[in-house]
């Protein structure tokens, strides 16, 4: 898997967290929806900095409570909603919400790799096929040699596995995505 689909995978798994405590701490809702916008890109940025046996929740919250401090002190003479111990002792409550005892990415990549290897062997040939090949549409279909309905079908139905059986490994609530 490539290193902007695990980044979608994990900014998509905390974006909520991330979301409620920059609206809690901002309560506005355009600085919260330019605050957000701007975590995410500072995450990407310095995606080679995170710690991957750190909970990526709590470090992109980090990037976010950095850029609400320096918001504030931009606008000064605004009044402050949260000072900073109400903000770290909503962080820890967020991180309380999210965590559980799996939240690195390493178990979290260690459980996806054992999941896709339990598989049955049509899922698992289309997922390795789009994800490790990228492989797509027309050339993913002739590979499995089926339709590009099937294979988007296939696929579709792969991921399902996936996310029930990722939940089921990490001890994580079922539930739609």
């Amino acid at each position: 898997m490539k290193e902007h689909e695990l980044f979608e995978l994990l900014v998509r798994e905390h974006a909520t967290s991330l979301r409620v405590f920059l609206r809690a701490a901002l309560r506005d809702d355009r600085h919260t929806d330019d605050l957000f916008q701007e975590t995410l890109v500072q995450a990407w940025r310095h995606l080679d900095r995170y710690d991957r046996a750190r909970s990526f929740g709590k470090w992109l919250r980090g990037i976010g409570m950095n850029l609400v401090r320096e918001h504030r002190r931009r606008l000064a003479r605004a009044p402050r909603q949260l000072d900073d111990a109400v903000l770290e002792i909503l962080d820890s409550h967020c991180e309380a919400f999210h965590g559980h005892r799996h939240d690195t990415l390493d178990d979290e990549l260690s459980s996806l790799r054992n999941c896709i290897e339990r598989l049955p062997a049509h899922f698992r040939d289309a997922v390795l096929l789009r994800y490790t090949r990228g492989l797509r549409g027309t050339d993913l279909a002739q590979s499995l040699q089926i339709t590009v309905e099937n294979a988007k079908k296939r696929l579709q139905r792969a991921r399902l596995l996936l996310l029930e059986c990722v939940r089921q490994s990490l001890g994580l609530a079922g539930g739609s995505a």
